[in-house]
């Protein structure tokens, strides 16, 4: 018969194996050679034995403080950031996780609300990462249009990933991002079926962004809605990052050119307005998110450790 120091001993390896490895039950009985009953009374036993402890410590606890530094700092009514992780690309799911469950949060509101959701990678993996959720009450519309330069669906637009998820109503903006002028831009926005779209837009109870650079090479050159040519000259012009289509320059303000008078997004303050919270992370979106910040363009953000830092750097 084992002695009572074996015993506890074999249930704080069974709970290391369940709350550090990360193991399921069955994992954790294959290791220790034991039944999956034994595993689960083990587990059991180690939490009775107070042997399994909550606590709130680095970096959980520094995500919270560099939150508050940057509502303080840059008058946010709303931040979350989450541990940095081995990579940008890691730290970015995080961030999108983040923000899906900030999303989730509204959808479970009781009062009907009008939820306006940009594009973007980071976005889309929020929505991704969405329960399905029955929230008829709510109305969901697009920011941007829906339409790539070749006439498909725009690939990082969420409102047809989030129609699979939600109940609520969605409402898309069947236009290409960028017109390709003004002229059509005007013609397009004028279309009576955007009647509906364009008034819940401007009515917005909360919304969503994500929040581009305009650096090295950014989405809306990747995706094809801008050319190399248009890069260059927008960057002359100070350009920095982008917002549902609208580039804006280090303190916020929409550059003069025009494709800011080609974009069919609806217009980035709206009125009046619920807060506008932005999602994005990663150093070379720091000079960008500064300058959406600094302009006043968001009230809200979702973002990482080492992005804070450098924020509150800046």
């Amino acid at each position: 018969m084992k002695s009572a120091d074996q015993k506890l001993d074999d249930a704080a390896r069974a709970a290391w194996l369940a709350y550090v490895a990360g193991m399921k039950q069955d994992e954790i009985a294959a290791q220790m050679g034991i039944s999956r009953q034994a595993a689960q009374r083990l587990v059991a036993q180690a939490m009775q034995a107070g042997l399994i402890k909550t606590r709130i410590d680095h970096p959980v606890a520094a995500c919270m403080d560099l939150a508050e530094r940057m509502r303080a700092d840059f008058d946010l009514d709303i931040c979350e950031v989450v541990p940095s992780l081995g990579s940008e690309t890691a730290s970015g799911i995080a961030v999108s996780h983040a923000t899906g469950n900030m999303i989730e949060s509204w959808l479970l509101r009781e009062a009907p609300q009008i939820i306006g959701l940009g594009t973007g990678r980071t976005l889309r993996g929020a929505i991704e990462h969405l329960p399905h959720l029955e929230c008829g009450q709510h109305k969901i519309v697009s920011l941007t249009g829906n339409i790539a330069p070749d006439g498909a669906t725009a690939y990082y637009n969420v409102l047809f990933t989030i129609a699979d998820k939600v109940s609520a109503q969605t409402y898309p903006m069947p236009l290409p991002v960028i017109a390709a002028n003004a002229e059509e831009r005007r013609t397009l926005l004028d279309q009576a079926t955007l009647a509906t779209t364009r008034m819940l837009a401007e009515k917005t109870d909360v919304r969503f962004v994500g929040v581009g650079a305009m650096m090295e090479h950014p989405p809306l050159v990747a995706d094809g809605f801008i050319t190399d040519a248009d890069q260059s000259r927008l960057l002359e012009k100070g350009a920095v990052g982008e917002i549902v289509g609208f580039v804006f320059d280090e303190t916020g303000a929409l550059v003069a050119d025009e494709i800011n008078e080609r974009v069919s997004s609806a217009a980035l303050r709206p009125t009046p307005g619920g807060p506008v919270i932005g999602a994005a992370n990663g150093a070379g979106k720091t000079r960008a998110i500064r300058a959406a910040l600094k302009g006043g363009l968001l009230d809200g953000l979702v973002t990482d450790e080492e992005t804070a830092r450098a924020l509150l750097a800046g």
